[in-house]
């Protein structure tokens, strides 16, 4: 069963600060998760939404690397990133995306492979080499323009919190506990 709209609260579609509708929809996709609703029936804004959220998260906690590295430099993933970064228009950090990607596809297979392999933390020169701080210096942020793309999308819809969990309960066909 596909789901057809990304859904969000009211209390956070209405609420000042942006972070609220995008937690508000990795909420959802979470719960979607848990109930067994796989991926792929999830509509794919809404997981492009919750993967830009993941990246973002990822470089403030430990720069591009650690994507790389907690996201076992999946494919699929940065091409969720890739196409998420041009659809919000966050030009500036898409620019780094794709120059921080090449870099990692510039390293050879067994050097990309043994730094997936090997621990994070401590020495490690394929880490410290991927290591840009310039994402730290772009003057745009994911955050507010993920919420603003969320607030315009065609496919939203906002519910109530109680209205939110019943229409949920329809598409996972069974009582969902609060």
């Amino acid at each position: 069963m596909k789901i057809e709209h990304i859904i969000v609260s009211e209390n956070a579609f209405n609420h000042a600060d942006p972070d609220t509708i995008v937690q508000s929809n990795i909420s959802v996709v979470n719960l979607l998760r848990e109930e067994g609703v796989e991926d792929d029936d999830i509509p794919e804004d809404a997981m492009m939404s919750y993967y830009l959220d993941y990246y973002l998260s990822q470089n403030n906690n430990g720069g591009f690397a650690q994507f790389v590295w907690n996201a076992n430099w999946s494919q699929a993933l940065n091409v969720i990133v890739k196409k998420g970064l041009e659809q919000i228009g966050a030009e500036k950090n898409l620019a780094y995306f794709i120059q921080q990607t090449a870099v990692v596809e510039s390293l050879p297979k067994e050097e990309l492979e043994a730094f997936l392999e090997r621990e994070y933390f401590g020495e490690n020169p394929t880490r410290d080499q991927l290591k840009n701080d310039s994402f730290f210096e772009l003057d745009e942020n994911i955050t507010d323009l993920n919420a603003k793309w969320l607030r315009k999308h065609p496919q939203l819809k906002v519910l109530s919190v109680d209205d939110m969990y019943a229409e949920l309960e329809i598409l996972v066909g069974h009582p969902i506990e609060k």
